[in-house]
């Protein structure tokens, strides 16, 4: 397992975070169902975690490198390791590894866990086929990450990322002072079924600039899709009519999803020289 050395204020504040929050995760029961979203075949179409799953279990994985940027406590290396792929998954928080050694461990699976930033990554060159990136760019920097994506992986490799998002507008509008002050308070609890949600001190959506300047490392834009209108803004994702309803209205609303959606699902290639 790597050591970490000359971390930023900001990547120190992420280990210490996630020291506590590990404490929480150990003491959590198994979760149920843990491996629906990849062997089910009732698709959950208007979640975005489902969508990607979805079009992980077309992706010819048996026997190609993934790797897993950010893997927290393992599940994701844990479900695409069941698919069949060679999975390699790091992550910042030492706490966090443990525990998702201890679940593959537990589940006989073998993956390569290891720690490290993902601003500098310990892996060989051109080395990967698939990149997933599941909720971890908005903690990073994205800039420097994705060009350290960018080297580990193959050329023509497969880069997936899904990710909470918030169009500058409407990002805008919900830092504003009333709902900022007033609003999110009095709906926090609600939304996020808890009164300490899991976010971080330096943690910020995805904008359209980000995807901007993810989408430039990228030789092809193969789906983008995009979700949670109201979802997690103002009800919690539990309620799966209240979700479809609200897949439903963004898709209505084709020509503004960029400006109106809280989650977008990207896939594309690798550009490579």
């Amino acid at each position: 397992m790597g050591d970490l050395e000359n971390l930023t204020e900001r990547q120190a504040r992420e280990v210490e975070y996630h020291k506590e929050f590990a404490k929480q995760v150990a003491e959590q029961s198994p979760e149920v169902n843990f491996y629906d979203v990849v062997s089910s075949p009732r698709r959950r179409w208007w979640n975005g975690y489902w969508a990607m799953y979805s079009y992980l279990r077309n992706c010819p994985l048996q026997g190609k490198r993934v790797l897993i940027v950010g893997c927290g406590f393992g599940k994701d290396a844990l479900r695409i390791a069941r698919l069949g792929a060679e999975v390699y998954a790091f992550d910042i928080s030492l706490e966090s590894l443990n525990l998702a050694k201890e679940s593959a461990k537990q589940q006989s699976l073998k993956i390569d866990f290891q720690m490290m930033t993902a601003e500098k990554l310990l892996y060989d060159s051109d080395f990967f086929d698939y990149i997933l990136c599941n909720d971890i760019l908005h903690h990073i920097d994205i800039s420097v990450s994705m060009k350290e994506i960018k080297r580990v992986a193959k050329k023509d490799a497969i880069f997936m990322a899904n990710e909470i998002y918030s169009h500058s507008i409407t990002n805008a509008i919900r830092h504003s002072s009333i709902v900022e002050k007033k609003l999110y308070p009095m709906m926090q609890a609600f939304v996020y079924q808890s009164k300490k949600p899991y976010i971080t001190k330096d943690e910020k959506k995805m904008s359209e600039k980000d995807i901007l300047q993810v989408s430039e490392q990228l030789k092809k834009i193969l789906l983008k899709k995009y979700y949670n209108f109201l979802v997690t803004r103002i009800f919690p994702d539990k309620f799966h009519f209240l979700n479809m309803l609200d897949k439903v209205l963004l898709t209505m609303l084709y020509p503004f999803q960029s400006y109106l959606a809280g989650r977008i699902f990207l896939v594309g290639t690798i550009e490579k020289q």
